[in-house]
């Protein structure tokens, strides 16, 4: 009998699988509601009389679990790399001509372009078929378990479709979203219940996934549309739009709108066809994206510190409202400079209230002739920061007033003053607590230092009560310090006082970057240290030094010299030794071919050894360094498959050209 009751319970598990795939994932279903109810009526009968004979992925088991008190972390087995934007047609073909040079072709390059979808990026693994984990991005690398619940959104098969075989190990990415229907009908329910009312669908998303009562999430309408893949055991892909194939014979859910693209004139008229028809949907896209579609291509394109150079987000034109400009005031950043800021009266551009917008400077205020008491048209500017992009002066009364960047400092009352080569005011003040709390946040941001618990409030607690002078000041504060601080209980200053002893040991590009340095990004910033391994080493080098080093500019250059010829900043610097931050780099290994140092490589073509990222890496190690473009001073050409215009200049200039086994001979690989 028990044999019969478990048949049966299969059956039913097996036909409510493939009518929840025809109805979530196909929009085709084949057979009324009435009559898939009724199915899952029994099962969830058959599994009540029997408990024995439930599983975790028996489609009766998304209702959510038992509620947990945080969330553990997943590290991704491949970074979750966020996209590079482009903002107009001109940047995606600067895009294509940049693949075209990095992969040394002269080629059309086939590009697979979706949908941008405004939601939020998670990544799923199947083992044999089954949903084992899944996870938020996070930073890219680690990010929040929410295994529990993604298992209650229907549209992600709990077990995949088996028609053909499935890999051992499948790491999906994909975006949870909330479709705009859905996100209406929630928030008018919300409001029924006296609740307020979510933002925009993208933050209903967003804050459904995250929430540690899976129950919560279940009853709310969330869906995924998975866009890649991560690492899989088992199978393998030659190109992108093959695996979107196979995560849709699998049972997972791929966007009907995704195209394959043969060059990049097919993915602007692909931008073109999305944006016409963006107001039809029933979910929230900001662009589309396009990627490389061989995955030999992108490896060896590579990637940068936090993007993938095979791919870039086409952002669409930023929606706009008419709005009233109540006052403006000045904010004062990190570096002194003085930001003009509308106060208006709130207005909603793209699902965002917006209350504050940026004015960026005197110059463009006075170019945009914009005023207090202004009717003026706001956008949020790649559909995020919100800007005024115009006033509209038809709808003036008389009473409107001009603003004029102050000539002194509205936090610490010092000199403002404008250089020559910049549009910018700058308050002069050495001690400006504005600018101190600016740079305390940055150094203690996640791309910088990383020091958990330290908060905007918290920062403007210690600055105020001028526990902190300087960025160094940190790492001197005690417990007692502490205590006296509102919302500072003995465990939260342990933990404080612990995130800071961990950061002390985070690596010298991230130091660096902390630092606040003008121009000095985190790539940047990598860059510098890969040259001169040390921050000390940095510190002593001279315009003409850093002007050197391939990607480096007069303008990094002059300001890494001013920031540390100024006494006040070498200050800070002895304070962060003394108080035992780590200033020394992993050194870079030199390997023993002093022949190549300071020698001049330019790859072109496609490797079958190795990633564009790791041949450069590799000559970076031997002294030498690589740089994209061939002329008289490169010392060798190195020439994969399909090279292309580059080989034949390096022929023409003389340039010694080798093949990727001769390469492997001069660097002692063979």
């Amino acid at each position: 009998m028990k044999n019969e009751i478990q048949k049966r319970i299969e059956s039913l598990r097996a036909q409510i699988r493939t009518h929840n795939y025809r109805y979530y994932v196909l929009d085709n279903p084949e057979i009324p509601d009435v009559q898939y109810d009724r199915l899952m009526r029994e099962l969830e009968a058959l599994e009540a009389a029997h408990p024995e004979m439930v599983t975790g992925d028996s489609p009766t088991q998304r209702v959510g679990a038992e509620p947990v008190e945080a969330f553990g972390t997943v590290e991704h087995a491949i970074p979750m790399l966020s996209l590079e934007n482009a903002f107009s047609e001109e940047e995606v073909r600067e895009f294509d001509a940049r693949v075209k040079r990095l992969l040394g072709t002269e080629e059309d390059v086939a590009y697979v372009a979706e949908p941008k979808f405004d939601g939020l990026a998670v990544e799923m693994v199947y083992e044999q078929g089954r949903f084992v984990l899944g996870s938020t991005r996070g930073d890219g690398f680690v990010g929040e378990d929410v295994t529990r619940n993604l298992r209650t959104i229907r549209s992600i098969p709990l077990v995949l479709r088996t028609e053909e075989a499935v890999p051992q190990r499948l790491e999906v990415r994909g975006e949870v979203i909330l479709g705009i229907e859905a996100f209406e009908s929630l928030n008018r329910r919300r409001e029924k219940e006296g609740l307020p009312a979510f933002a925009n669908p993208r933050n209903a998303a967003a804050g459904s996934l995250r929430q540690l009562d899976p129950r919560i999430t279940a009853r709310r309408p969330l869906d995924i549309f998975c866009y890649a893949v991560g690492r899989v055991d088992g199978r393998s892909f030659e190109r992108h739009s093959e695996a979107l194939d196979a995560l849709k014979r699998w049972g997972l859910k791929v966007n009907s709108n995704v195209r394959l693209c043969a060059n990049v004139e097919e993915a602007l008229a692909y931008y073109a066809d999305t944006e016409a028809m963006r107001e039809t949907l029933d979910y929230e896209i900001d662009g589309v994206v396009l990627k490389v579609d061989r995955f030999d291509l992108q490896r060896a394109l590579g990637e940068k510190s936090r993007s993938p150079r095979w791919a870039v987000a086409y952002k669409f034109p930023p929606r706009q409202e008419t709005t009233v400009i109540r006052d403006i005031v000045v904010q004062v950043g990190r570096t002194g400079a003085l930001t003009p800021v509308a106060i208006m009266e709130p207005v909603r551009v793209a699902g965002v209230e917006v209350r504050r917008a940026t004015l960026h400077n005197q110059e463009e205020m006075d170019r945009k002739d914009v005023r207090i008491g202004d009717t003026v048209i706001v956008q949020r500017a790649g559909d995020v920061i919100p800007e005024v992009v115009r006033a509209i002066p038809s709808m003036r009364t008389g009473k409107e007033r001009r603003f004029v960047i102050p000539d002194r400092c509205p936090v610490c009352g010092a000199e403002v003053l404008k250089s020559e080569d910049e549009a910018v005011y700058r308050c002069t003040g050495l001690s400006c607590p504005a600018q101190l709390k600016e740079r305390v946040r940055h150094f203690a941001s996640k791309g910088a230092m990383d020091i958990d618990g330290l908060g905007d409030k918290l920062v403007a607690q210690l600055v105020d009560q001028g526990l902190v002078r300087d960025v160094a000041d940190l790492y001197y504060l005690s417990k007692e310090d502490l205590a006296g601080l509102d919302r500072m209980a003995d465990k939260s200053a342990q933990n404080l006082l612990d995130a800071l002893e961990a950061s002390k040991l985070r690596s010298s590009s991230r130091l660096l970057f902390a630092l606040g340095i003008r121009h000095v990004g985190e790539h940047i910033a990598e860059v510098l240290i890969d040259a001169f391994h040390t921050i000390d080493r940095l510190a002593e080098a001279s315009e003409e030094d850093l002007v050197a080093v391939y990607e480096i500019g007069p303008g990094v250059a002059k300001s890494v010299v001013m920031f540390f010829g100024q006494e006040e900043n070498r200050n800070v610097i002895e304070k962060l030794k003394a108080a035992g931050v780590r200033f020394e780099s992993e050194e870079k290994q030199v390997a023993s071919e002093p022949h190549l140092k300071g020698k001049t490589f330019v790859f072109t073509g496609a490797l079958s050894s190795f990633t564009r990222d790791e041949v450069q890496e590799i000559v970076k190690r031997l002294g030498a360094r690589a740089t994209s473009s061939v002329s008289k001073k490169t010392d060798y050409v190195v020439a994969g498959e399909n090279a292309g215009s580059k080989l034949e200049k390096a022929r023409g200039l003389g340039v010694t050209v080798l093949s990727e086994e001769a390469f492997k001979e001069l660097i002692g690989m063979k």
